[in-house]
């Protein structure tokens, strides 16, 4: 079923102008192709699944990699920031990706209407993982590829796919992980909330305690599970977002170094510059004058602030 997937996303892309991502907006999806391996790219991820059909690829989350080759997804069940690459792929075999917005209101409606929906993992369940992904769950993915080729039947088949897909990602050997992060209640919502305070105030001077509070957690417990859910501590992943903002605001060409540094919540333009060069590889008074000199600058999953 993976080759059939594999061939049905070829003759998608094959057909399309330019050399991709190939998005479709409305359904959150995206198509890549890479027909060699790339340099890492940075983004920030939203709840998605990511499908390899042929090739392979990293994708680091804080410390700790991911690889996932063909038959396999990296399921992210929580908005943050990531680096990734292909790292198999040629003109003759590309790497070929098929990446799926995931809507917790669906997963949760179709959990809702099984008679012996998955049990939410343990307190400290991980929001990220890699899955096997063939049989059913393929045969979906190329029903949804291959879908695109009638727009005029989309809003009337696609909804299906999708719960069709949850529905297999619910009973199969990870549904546990998929309820726990997708639960509306228990310590993965409360953390969500704790997540969306850091995100919207990442600028800011982050007090542990505080976001401890928001999650109903004791400080401890806070961050543990913390960075379960992400990979990463609340201070790396708002170090993240601060220096994925500062790119952001320099590559409009509207901020200096020192500007974006401040406008991002650094005291001292010094530490900015070396956790800039640590993280992307280059300074940022380097990146100012050339701005495409970080490898990856628009990775080939789409946009380098958000992307699946």
């Amino acid at each position: 079923m993976m080759e059939a997937l594999a061939e049905t996303i070829l003759r998608y892309t094959e057909r399309q102008a330019g050399p991709g991502p190939y998005e479709v907006p409305s359904l959150n999806l995206h198509i890549m192709r890479s027909d060699r391996p790339n340099p890492p790219s940075h983004r920030i991820f939203e709840p998605a699944l990511c499908i390899v059909a042929q090739g392979a690829k990293w994708a680091n989350f804080g410390e700790e990699r991911f690889v996932y080759r063909a038959g396999e997804a990296l399921v992210v069940g929580v908005e943050t920031p990531s680096t990734g690459r292909v790292v198999e792929a040629s003109p003759d075999e590309p790497c070929l990706v098929l990446a799926l917005a995931l809507d917790p209101d669906i997963m949760r409606s179709v959990a809702e209407e099984m008679d012996s929906p998955p049990v939410a993992g343990g307190k400290d369940g991980r929001g990220i993982f890699v899955a096997d992904f063939d049989g059913p769950l393929a045969d979906c993915a190329r029903r949804l590829v291959r879908l695109l080729d009638t727009p005029e039947a989309v809003p009337v088949l696609y909804p299906g796919i999708m719960r069709e897909i949850c529905y297999w990602l619910l009973t199969g050997p990870h549904g546990s992980k998929i309820a726990h992060v997708m639960s509306a209640n228990g310590p993965s919502r409360r953390l969500m909330d704790a997540l969306h305070n850091l995100r919207d105030r990442f600028a800011e001077p982050v007090r542990i305690e505080e976001l401890a509070t928001v999650a109903r957690m004791s400080v401890s417990a806070f961050h543990r599970q913390f960075k379960a859910l992400t990979s990463m501590t609340p201070l790396q992943y708002q170090k993240q977002l601060r220096l994925l903002e500062a790119r952001r605001l320099m590559n409009s060409r509207a901020f200096n170094v020192e500007a974006a540094a401040f406008a991002v919540g650094y005291e001292s333009p010094s530490q900015f510059s070396r956790e800039y060069a640590r993280l992307f590889g280059v300074p940022p008074k380097r990146h100012v004058k050339h701005p495409h000199a970080i490898a990856g600058d628009q990775g080939p999953e789409g946009d380098e602030r958000r992307a699946l």
